[in-house]
């Protein structure tokens, strides 16, 4: 490690008289990918764990650090790891999707190497090779601190941070998952709802097996916490609550919000929050935690209920009582839709940066684009089962979209997505939309199928302006929210309805914009935007080079270098191949540091 960190700093003092990366470290993890055997619902299956962890080690950071991130695939398929929220400003070599990045073989290692820039907030990691590995885990936390100087615009937590990963969990594996989606038939109900990888805490002995272990968290009572809750599950919607305790809201996906308790929060599949809970309660008992499923059939809702125990040092007794309440109607979105327009942007803190988020005006600028993108439920393209966006079913090309961009590899992808619903036959196809860099696009998410669905865009945040049901139309811009909608990377669309987003395009690169629900993300909805800085001489607005350890595949395979990115398992071998991997990025990220920062 030690010689990695004067590696960097040798680099990096050859170019510059300035002190070497003054205020911006490097934080190193090293992680092994693998399967782990688990019971979380009480019945043996293998997991993803990252390091013999499920879910995985947290990425603790904070403004502007360097991430380098080691990872050793010991699954038996490709792998690829991507940073949910994380912007990645001209750096789309890490985004770790399928469009960016050739994934990792199996027995191979690779090292992402990235920084947090002008970023705070909470986000997390998952796999996405293929999007159904992140239903057996390989998940973990990213938490982005503020630097000393940037005040966080709440009373310092004195009880610390933590983190709650919640989702619905299916007892089959990822394969057979994949397996019923390529055959044509729909998932189905999951089995449960998991807390931090765990099972329900038995609150009812008729619906809840015996020997599940459950999730426990520990506080002091008189102490506020923050709560960084993640739904990270595959298709459901959660209702998050704690029994007898407020949850007053103060960040989601890197944007401070204006601040609100609520008694319960829906979270819907991909986005992110944080809470101040204060352990105020008398502590006689401990108090149930609840994620709860939302809009399924009536008599799943039971088995769809992941439960821990907030439990107070003081406690002198088990939990006991009802669950705290839903809301009152499993089926009405009145009450989600109401609750996600009440969600604001806190105009007057500081986010990253010492100047207020409102200082940044977007409803003062001029859109140039529109894009109307709709969903419809499954249907059949030349008998397959395929999800659409505007009548078209992504098909991800061998060759990774920026590699064919960047070494003009013809064939692999056309610039030719449609701006609204096109009346013709759906398809399958690799269309990428044409974005203009530093333009200003409207994009209105417009869903006809049956489902809450989450949209997820990388190498950005987006502007949340507007939410309603029915038919979008150019009347309903009246209805935006035009000053303090939040910013955003993940957003909830209700079934018959839409969600109108802004997002300034000013960080080149090919990004990609996926439903998160992953059967339809896996059935082929998603999407590429193509961001292309046409002044490519000015190195301080365009992407850094392509990194010395890229792995080709595809078209371009016959690029991939002689030295190998295997390791081995001994303990010597493998510590020297991680080392030379970690090196290679490091450099890479060093040498070019002065030159863009």
């Amino acid at each position: 490690m030690a010689l990695l960190l004067l590696l960097s700093l040798l680099l990096l003092c050859a170019h510059s008289p300035e002190p070497a990366l003054a205020g911006d470290p490097f934080a190193y993890f090293d992680w092994e990918v693998a399967y782990l055997s688990a019971r979380p619902l009480g019945v043996a299956q293998k997991v993803i764990a990252i390091n013999g962890q499920f879910p995985g080690p947290p990425l603790n950071v904070t403004t502007n650090w360097n991430v380098v991130v080691n990872v050793r695939n010991s699954l038996d398929e490709p792998l690829l790891l991507t940073w949910h929220g994380i912007q990645h400003r001209k750096g789309p070599w890490q985004d770790g999707v399928a469009g960016t990045n050739c994934p990792i073989p199996a027995g191979w290692n690779w090292t992402y190497t990235f920084q947090v820039k002008d970023q705070v907030g909470s986000f997390f990691y998952s796999p996405s090779a293929a999007p159904l590995h992140r239903a057996a885990g390989g998940y973990g936390a990213i938490v982005v601190n503020n630097r000393d100087v940037i005040p966080i615009p709440f009373p310092f937590p004195d009880g610390g941070d933590l983190t709650l990963f919640l989702g619905d969990w299916y007892l089959r594996s990822h394969r057979d998952l994949r397996s019923s989606l390529d055959a044509g038939a729909p998932l189905g109900s999951p089995d449960g709802v998991l807390i931090n990888g765990l099972g329900p805490y038995r609150y009812n002995e008729s619906l809840v097996p015996p020997a599940i272990t459950y999730e426990r968290i520990n506080v002091e009572p008189g102490r506020t916490y923050r709560l960084r809750v993640h739904n990270v599950g595959v298709s459901t919607s959660l209702n998050f609550r704690i029994q007898g305790h407020n949850l007053l809201l103060v960040e989601t996906e890197g944007s401070y919000t204006s601040q609100h308790n609520y008694s319960n929060m829906d979270i819907h599949v991909g986005q992110s929050y944080s809470f101040l809970v204060t352990m105020d309660q008398n502590a006689t008992t401990d108090y149930y935690v609840v994620a709860s499923a939302r809009f399924v059939d009536a008599g799943d809702v039971d088995k769809l209920t992941g439960v821990a125990i907030l439990h107070y040092s003081n406690s002198q007794g088990p939990a006991s009582g009802s669950l705290p309440a839903a809301p009152d109607d499993q089926y009405d979105t009145a009450f989600s839709i109401n609750q996600a327009r009440s969600i604001r942007w806190n105009v007057t803190a500081s986010g990253a940066r010492p100047n207020p988020q409102g200082s940044f005006h977007y409803g003062d600028i001029t859109v140039t684009d529109v894009y109307l993108l709709q969903s419809r439920p499954p249907e059949l393209i030349d008998g397959q089962l395929r999800s659409t966006i505007n009548g078209i079913s992504y098909i991800a090309p061998s060759t990774p979209l920026i590699l064919a961009q960047l070494f003009n590899v013809p064939g692999v992808f056309k610039l030719d997505f449609p701006n609204h619903p096109m009346n013709r036959l759906p398809k399958v196809d690799t269309s990428v939309i044409n974005g203009t860099y530093k333009g200003f696009m409207e994009i209105i998410f417009q869903n006809n199928a049956t489902a809450v669905q989450s949209y997820h865009l990388d190498g950005y945040a987006f502007f949340v302006v507007g939410m309603d049901y029915g038919l979008w139309t150019e009347n309903s811009r009246g209805t935006y929210n035009k000053w303090d909608g939040v910013a955003r990377s993940t957003i909830q669309v209700f079934p018959d309805a839409w969600t109108a987003v802004l997002v300034f395009l000013d960080n080149a690169g090919i990004w990609n914009l996926r439903v998160e629900n992953l059967d339809s993300w896996y059935l082929g909805q998603e999407l590429y935007i193509s961001v292309v800085n046409p002044e490519e001489d000015h190195s301080d607005k365009t992407p850094l080079p392509l990194p010395d350890n890229t792995i080709f595949c595809g078209a371009l395979s016959s690029l991939q270098k002689e030295q190998s990115h295997r390791f081995q398992y001994s303990g010597a071998s493998r510590v020297g191949k991680t080392v030379s991997a970690a090196m290679i990025s490091t450099a890479w990220l060093a040498a070019t540091w002065l030159l863009y920062r």
